[in-house]
């Protein structure tokens, strides 16, 4: 078990005193700006006059270049005092999120990864992984969508153990590493600019362009006479008309090739259009990622993975800017006789060519690279969680003052254990009394756990488990298909999961709700006895006591429930794990509450 040293009060005035220079050095930044910005216009109002005074009198035009320098100078300060306040906005608003996360304020403001979220997956939709107040909303502080997919399927897949303690490993050696998430949150000129999985993967996956062999190096060669030829007759070396003769079939040549391969080329710049402006951030990124001494393996092993690669997307880069700006007024001509625009597409379909299989790779590196950064920030923004303890072995999940990792001060923990002594809970409650949210505490812990991060609990032992649930399932008009049915595929999903050995922890809650007590009962031993069979471990929340019967039969199960705080109002919960079956009853309570004189 890991356990940070640093406290959540520590963090805090960390993130305050940070935020407090930020604000000090934005001001410093506006005076040094306002500065700047009253000295550029004197000189620009001293050089008008001079200008002036030079023309009436018949002076030297000199004398209205001696402002220049000033200007100059006052310019280039303006411009980096400008810079600077855009960084420290940024730098800002990075810590704002920060605190707001720890404080509890972070519901609505972050990333909800929607886009990740997957209809039929065992536990995505129950558990809130994805969505307003997610899992994926409370983790993700990555710069960009390809770290955002990458933090979506560390949440959505279940690595092997030696994985798992890889990244837990990972995540320790970044947790105190605020200078790097710094660096990574800076990334690109503006925070609006993206680096997208889609729009590399999908530039990747169109068309070959095909161009003849030699045409690049007879092309280059053509365009290095045609330019040789200018300082030829600027120098009178060689008479124009010579020059002339000599370079127009060359430019003939270029003419024709341009024509010919017009429509290729077209279709060319509009494929690579997207990615021009999403090439910087992930230079920059990977970089930073080039650039660090790391000791774990999982991060060496990121780190040689993109050796070189930004100096190879850096090439791609300009050569998107150099096929962008082609088109300028002042350079629109020299392009069309240099075939410019045809030689471009030539040399980013060979880096295409060339980079196919190391782009994927560094996609995804660095998606992996944000999310162990995401988790890191996670477990120092929550010191008093835990990196658990993974067993190679066993179906077990054991956990001492387990919370749920997405409730704030109000959160109750409770101790469960789950192993071959107790192979699964039956909770009994009433509504309310918290037994929905004491399964998604389990089940999301786990979800972490697997991931590499720290869990809300004192102390977590678990095995490697694929977490099944069937706790948010709703009718679905659009596919004809009701809850129920819903329950009946997710029950099915379960024990196929477990037919080929994996290990499974299911989380049920009301169990076939809406069966009458007698075939509920029978159906629900029947799916439990299925489930065991096959080594999985897990829990049931249920109102019909009927079930609680199952928990005393042959299957190593046990009975437990949720109630009020000290029996003498039922809904006052202290939604405390208790041993045994419920006693209380609620009913005149919910029939208060539902506006009833009772």
């Amino acid at each position: 078990m890991y356990h940070s040293s640093v406290t959540i009060h520590q963090v805090v005035v960390q993130y305050e005193q940070k935020l407090n220079e930020f604000q000090l050095g934005l001001e410093q930044a506006r005076s040094n700006s306002f500065l700047s910005g009253v000295l550029l216009t004197l000189a620009v109002l001293v050089f008008l006059g001079m200008s002036l005074f030079a023309l009436r009198q018949q002076a030297s035009l000199l004398w209205p270049s001696i402002p220049a320098p000033f200007a100059a100078i006052a310019a280039r300060r303006l411009s980096r005092n400008r810079q600077t306040e855009a960084r420290l906005r940024r730098l800002q608003k990075f810590y704002d999120r920060a605190i707001q996360r720890i404080s509890g304020n972070w519901v609505g403001k972050g990333d909800r990864g929607e886009e990740f979220d997957q209809p039929n997956h065992p536990y995505a939709g129950d558990l809130n992984i994805f969505g307003e107040g997610s899992l994926f909303e409370r983790i993700c502080t990555a710069r960009t969508a390809i770290g955002r997919r990458g933090i979506a399927k560390y949440l959505l897949e279940m690595p092997e153990v030696e994985e798992t303690t890889l990244r837990q490993e990972a995540v320790e050696e970044l947790r105190n590493h605020l200078d790097l998430r710094e660096r990574l949150a800076m990334l690109g000129e503006f925070e609006f600019l993206e680096s997208k999985w889609e729009t590399f993967s999908e530039w990747l996956d169109t068309p070959t362009v095909r161009f003849p062999k030699s045409l690049r190096v007879v092309a280059f060669i053509s365009s290095v006479l045609i330019v040789c030829g200018i300082p030829f007759g600027l120098t009178g070396l060689v008479p124009w008309p010579t020059i002339a003769m000599w370079i127009s079939p060359l430019i003939v040549f270029h003419a024709v090739v341009g024509l010919l391969f017009r429509a290729r080329v077209n279709r060319m710049i509009e494929w690579v259009r997207p990615i021009s402006f999403e090439t910087q951030v992930l230079r920059e990124g990977l970089q930073v990622l080039e650039q660090q001494p790391f000791q774990s393996v999982k991060l060496r092993g990121l780190r040689d993975r993109t050796q070189r690669s930004a100096k190879a997307i850096q090439t791609l880069e300009r050569m998107l800017y150099a096929l962008k700006e082609r088109n300028r007024d002042w350079f629109y001509l020299p392009s069309l006789i240099l075939l410019v625009g045809t030689q471009l597409c030539m040399a980013i379909e060979k880096w295409r060519f060339d980079h196919r299989a190391e782009l994927n790779a560094w996609l995804d590196a660095w998606a992996e690279f944000e999310a162990l950064n995401a988790l890191a920030n996670y477990a120092y923004e929550n010191p008093e969680n835990t990196l658990p303890e993974v067993l190679d072995a066993g179906c077990t999940f054991e956990a001492t003052a387990l919370g749920h990792p997405l409730l704030g001060d109000s959160c109750v923990t409770n101790d469960i254990r789950l192993d071959q002594g107790v192979r699964f809970y039956i909770v009994s409650g009433s509504n309310m009394s918290g037994k929905s949210t004491l399964l998604r505490a389990i089940g999301l812990n786990a979800v972490l756990a697997l991931a590499g991060a720290p869990v809300r609990a004192q102390q977590v032992r678990l095995s490697r488990l694929s977490v099944c649930a069937s706790i948010s399932l709703t009718d679905s008009l659009l596919n004809g298909k009701s809850k129920f049915m819903a329950e009946v595929d997710r029950l099915r999903q379960m024990i196929e999961t477990g037919r080929d050995g994996t290990r499974v922890l299911f989380l049920i809650d009301e169990i076939f709700a809406g069966t009458n007590s007698r075939d509920r009962r029978v159906a629900t031993e029947a799916v439990v006895r299925t489930l065991l069979s096959q080594g999985a471990v897990g829990a049931l929340s249920t109102h019909d006591l009927a079930l609680t019967e199952i928990a005393a039969s042959d299957l190593c199960g046990m009975n437990v429930h949720t109630g009020s705080r000290d029996g003498t109002d039922p809904m006052d919960f202290d939604f405390q794990l208790k041993p045994g079956i419920t006693n209380e009853s609620s009913a005149l309570a919910i029939a208060r509450m539902a506006g009833v004189p009772v």
